[in-house]
């Protein structure tokens, strides 16, 4: 049976990973209230659609820093892939670069540096850091990202403390680190956008990760200012299914839907991606 959504991929995801690996993936810090506001807070959030439009040529490029992807849509930070496809990392640059998104690599890559850079030598790679108290060890981890090619550094700053994960502890899962898949303990980050845009008035990028799971998702985020966004736990569903092959189909459907969303709403381009498109529910 083919898998038509990201849900699809959830589902194969928790019936063929070990118990430990699906909740590892799956959990947030203690009862997940974060991580579920996430998706929820999308929901509340309805598109305008716009007729009579010529949209018989839609484009989904846009660039990041710069540098041109072909959808504003990016590969999060997360650790420890080998946990779910035997090469890890390595499947998911390659499904990056093939797709031509940008692959934030984690900190706790379960594959070397080298490794990742060398597989995916054309695709568009930043580095994300988790601040070490030993500044030396930051130093050296932010150059040897450097040397291979990372374009960009990503740091962490809301994780002072590691998360309350519950799963982790009852299945007594022994990571060197638990502070993967971004501790959801923040706002709802779909409603801190604005906020966020408000503040920063243009002078740099915004980008927001949490919660994306449809192309309507991805149309929303950009509408309320965020100029790409970024998947995580979709992206190990996509690699469980069927390792670099998988991952390319989880961003290709994605993409394939935000084209869909751009269309029914009159973009031509993720230049004409504004405000007016989403309107909150009143439910």
């Amino acid at each position: 049976m083919p898998l038509v959504c990201l849900t699809d991929f959830q589902a194969y995801a928790q019936e063929h990973l070990s118990k430990s690996t699906w909740d590892f993936i799956e959990g947030g810090a203690d009862e997940c209230f974060t991580r579920d506001d996430n998706m929820a807070a999308f929901k509340k959030i309805r598109l305008r659609p716009r007729y009579l439009r010529d949209v018989q040529e839609v484009d989904t490029r846009t660039t990041v820093q710069g540098e041109e992807i072909t959808a504003p849509i990016g590969i999060a930070p997360t650790g420890f892939h080998c946990l779910v496809w035997p090469d890890g990392e390595m499947s998911t640059a390659r499904a990056a670069q093939a797709a031509g998104v940008c692959y934030v690599t984690s900190t706790y890559a379960s594959c070397p540096l080298e490794d990742i850079a060398a597989t995916a030598p054309r695709g568009l790679k930043w580095f994300q850091l988790y601040m070490q108290p030993d500044r030396q060890l930051n130093k050296q981890l932010v150059q040897r990202a450097e040397s291979l090619g990372f374009r960009a550094l990503v740091i962490t700053v809301d994780a002072p403390k590691i998360g309350n994960r519950r799963r982790d502890f009852r299945n007594q899962l022994n990571l060197k680190m638990n502070l993967l898949l971004k501790d959801l303990r923040s706002p709802k980050e779909i409603d801190a956008l604005t906020e966020v845009v408000a503040a920063v008035k243009g002078k740099m990028e915004v980008y927001l990760d949490g919660g994306i799971r449809t192309g309507n998702d991805v149309l929303k985020a950009l509408a309320l200012g965020a100029k790409c966004v970024f998947l995580g736990r979709p992206v190990l569903w996509g690699l469980a299914y069927k390792g670099e092959h998988g991952v390319e189909e989880v961003l290709n459907l994605i993409k394939n839907e935000f084209h869909t969303s751009m269309t029914l709403t009159g973009c031509r381009s993720v230049a004409e991606i504004n405000q007016d498109l989403v309107q909150f529910s009143r439910l």
